[in-house]
């Protein structure tokens, strides 16, 4: 990955946004997908990994039914406050724990992940854009906006134009949230998905637990959708 001029800063919070190249699809079925959950919490570890030999781990914790938290070794480089997988690309919400920790997390995860992709599908060269997007978050007013924003992509799926043209029936985007894997809301709201992924007390307790979290998201859908009817009156 080229030299990247903006400096990451311990403790500090950042949105990352990561594209398939050209836009192409970065996870074609649900292994994919489960690959992706093992690549951004495996490689979250500044020690050396060797993947086959933490999937076989993995399977003698299982099987012993000793929890991730009690077994995670891991030295980690950042910690991972909200996620959200799109076929054709990755939200991240990263505080920086060690120096260097984004780019070295990103690199390794991406890396690892496009290893997978490629003997999978049989193919060579990248399958992401070489640089990562990233957007600092500086209080608790975009904090907040962040979390709604990367938990809401999925509705997309079933609703394509949806911030333009509107939602007509919001309980069924809604369920559609919370009931979607791939994104850490419904670990936000009580359902143990990927827990031992991401870290979500500072995130919880700025948005008031399960409810807020829950209500914050409503919220932000209802107000997209009242935003798209009133630009649709102006343009009438």
């Amino acid at each position: 990955m080229p030299q990247r001029k903006e400096q990451f800063t311990n403790d500090e919070i950042y949105h990352i946004i990561i594209r398939g190249l050209d836009d192409s699809l970065i996870f074609k079925d649900i292994n994919d997908y489960y690959r992706g959950i093992f690549s951004i919490y495996e490689f979250n570890n500044a020690k050396h990994i060797e993947i086959r030999k933490r999937r076989e781990e993995r399977k003698r914790e299982k099987t012993s039914g000793v929890p991730d938290s009690v077994v995670d070794k891991r030295e980690k480089l950042v910690d991972i406050l909200a996620f959200c997988f799109m076929p054709n690309h990755i939200h991240l919400l990263l505080k920086q724990v060690k120096n260097g920790g984004i780019v070295k997390f990103m690199n390794k995860s991406g890396s690892g992940y496009a290893g997978y992709f490629n003997r999978k599908y049989k193919r060579k060269g990248y399958v992401f854009q070489n640089r990562f997007r990233s957007v600092p978050i500086g209080d608790d007013n975009q904090l907040r906006t962040i979390f709604n924003y990367i938990h809401v992509n999925p509705i997309s799926l079933i609703e394509p134009g949806w911030k333009e043209n509107g939602i007509d029936n919001l309980d069924k985007a809604v369920s559609f949230l919370e009931d979607y894997k791939w994104s850490s809301y419904s670990d936000y709201i009580g359902e143990n998905n990927f827990p031992s992924v991401t870290e979500r007390k500072f995130l919880s307790e700025t948005l008031n637990g399960v409810v807020g979290c829950k209500e914050a998201i409503e919220n932000w859908i209802e107000y997209k959708r009242k935003l798209s009817q009133h630009q649709a009156i102006l343009l009438e």
